[in-house]
């Protein structure tokens, strides 16, 4: 299979395997959570429950100052690195026009080259976080393969398409291909790693300041 071969099935059935595989995996995961239930609190609420919870979503956006104190520069790098991929992902023109043609309308984008100055930094700041993960023993011991999964497959996306952008290679057309592929790759691994995360964030947020905001008691 040439590049162009490769291309063209990385922009058809590859994509559309690996879209069926993170849809139909996401919902499963998140129907496992709520299928996971809780036990009834017989306790007398001291408290608003939804109100808790609606706070915790959004409070624990912030860091503890506490744990801020301790390790700053891992909690910016955190920031630089989800912030980053969202704007890579969300911001870049034709990203945009692929969503478009899913979902019927876009969005103005940012220019290329500040698309490509925040891949850029956001690579970096993805090998940062291997390098803060590897010289903290906490964080290490804690670490499964599962991490380092994830974080191969969040940066091949950014790396193969910084180099295509780029045009790092002598065949932009594989190099794209290449990309496709590690979008997919992406795609298929999240819903089976912490990459799942990404959508349970939320709701793992809101139960527990609903549960603090009920027995009114900070989360």
């Amino acid at each position: 299979m040439d590049a162009n071969e490769l291309l063209a099935w990385a922009r058809g059935p590859g994509f559309d395997i690996a879209l069926i595989i993170f849809v139909a995996g996401m919902l499963l995961r998140l129907l496992e959570i709520l299928a996971l239930g809780k036990k009834p609190d017989l306790s007398p609420p001291r408290g608003s429950g939804p109100k808790g919870g609606i706070e915790t979503v959004f409070t624990r956006m912030l860091p503890r100052k506490t744990i801020f104190d301790k390790e700053p520069l891992r909690i910016i790098n955190g920031y630089v690195l989800h912030i980053g991929f969202f704007i890579v992902l969300f911001m870049y023109g034709p990203h945009i026009v692929l969503f478009e043609s899913f979902l019927g309308f876009g969005w103005p984008a940012l220019p290329s080259g500040v698309i490509d100055a925040v891949g850029a930094i956001t690579i970096i700041s993805l090998f940062a976080a291997l390098v803060f993960r590897l010289n903290n023993k906490v964080l290490r011991f804690l670490s499964s393969k599962d991490d380092y999964i994830a974080w191969a497959v969040t940066l091949l996306p950014l790396l193969t398409g910084y180099m295509a952008y780029n045009h790092l290679v002598a065949s932009y057309t594989m190099m794209l291909a290449l990309h496709l592929l590690s979008v997919e790759l992406l795609l298929v691994v999240a819903p089976f790693t912490k990459l799942t995360h990404m959508f349970s964030f939320a709701m793992a947020r809101w139960y527990q300041g609903y549960q603090a905001g009920r027995r009114g008691v900070e989360s």
